[in-house]
């Protein structure tokens, strides 16, 4: 399970939990303009965007989870399982596989408008990276610092949402995720009224009463609507300190810890937690066990080369003594 979130003070940030069992040792990984992708379709880019972002690297290829591009134009893929469906190959359309969505986007639009007129010549297929890495079921968000929309490869066909919240999760579908809202319209913020009896006189015993009701279980619904009641009433000042500060509060509210959700023999729990500042191309993270905020700067990298740069994660606690 995962969240992701757009957001947006004075510069805009984008970035997600990755909540999963198990890890692939993914890594910061910035691919650089020159760096010559090759797609399914037998189109291949040798120059494109720059961009950086959490990957799995495998046979020299940046397996994204989540990136953003040099433009500033973010994606992020999450588990959708039971709902995501692929097509076979189109005669008429770019087909393109799920481990490459992602580079297929980010490597040639710089805009929410220029990725939805890409969308309507993409098919998306099923097709395995290797016989080990099977087609993953996901549905995406992508962002740029004015707008989001959500993509979801339906049996119905390929749907775009426009996405107003700035928030998604994993099942169900985004277009019931939006609807679920409606059942929440009476959490508020302020202290709440007396609306129970007019003669019965109630008054709030507790701080926060206004949003009882507000789920706190780890289901994606209930942490789709916790993370849009939360990052819809952020209030953050505009320095990038705040605003990762921030980032992460609000992400923090839908974290998931170990224990607390069983999957077969394991867990599952927030592996990291991501924040890239998209106007500046700072990637900063933090893991499970790692909670200080590490950060990646793709412009101080040479951008034009051909060859991928990564950074592992800083896995081991990171604590400053004060005395």
């Amino acid at each position: 399970m995962c969240t992701a979130i757009s957001f947006k003070t004075k510069d805009h940030y984008f970035g997600r939990n990755l909540d999963l069992e198990f890890s692939y040792h993914e890594t910061v990984t910035i691919t650089p303009r020159a760096y010559p992708f090759k797609f399914s379709n037998n189109k291949s880019f040798a120059s494109h965007y720059a961009m950086i972002g959490m990957a799995f690297v495998q046979n020299d290829y940046p397996l994204y989870y989540d990136a953003t591009n040099e433009k500033g134009l973010s994606m992020a893929g999450l588990n959708f399982p039971g709902n995501a469906y692929y097509e076979k190959n189109s005669l008429t359309k770019d087909n393109i596989a799920t481990f490459e969505f992602i580079p297929w986007v980010l490597s040639q639009c710089s805009t929410v408008a220029e990725a939805k007129s890409l969308l309507e010549n993409t098919n998306l297929v099923g097709l395995a990276f290797t016989e080990e890495l099977k087609a993953t079921p996901l549905h995406y968000i992508i962002s740029d610092r004015n707008k989001s929309i959500t993509v979801e490869p339906l049996k119905d066909g390929l749907k775009i949402y426009d996405n107003l919240v700035g928030v998604l999760t994993n099942n169900p579908p985004f277009d019931f995720q939006l609807l679920n809202l409606a059942n929440y319209m009476g959490v508020t913020k302020e202290e709440p009224t007396n609306r129970f009896s007019n003669i019965l006189e109630l008054k709030p015993y507790s701080r926060g009463m206004g949003s009882i009701g507000l789920p706190g279980d780890l289901s994606s619904a209930s942490r789709f609507v916790k993370a849009a009641f939360t990052k819809l009433n952020s209030i953050c000042g505009d320095s990038e300190s705040e605003s990762i500060s921030q980032f992460y509060q609000i992400l923090n509210s839908v974290t998931q810890q170990k224990g607390c959700c069983r999957v077969g023999d394991k867990f599952e729990y927030t592996i990291y937690s991501s924040c890239c500042n998209t106007d500046k191309g700072i990637y900063y993270y933090k893991t499970y066990n790692n909670s200080q905020i590490t950060g990646v700067d793709m412009f101080k990298e040479n951008l034009d080369s051909k060859k991928l740069i990564s950074y592992s994660l800083i896995e081991g606690q990171q604590i400053k003594m004060q005395n």
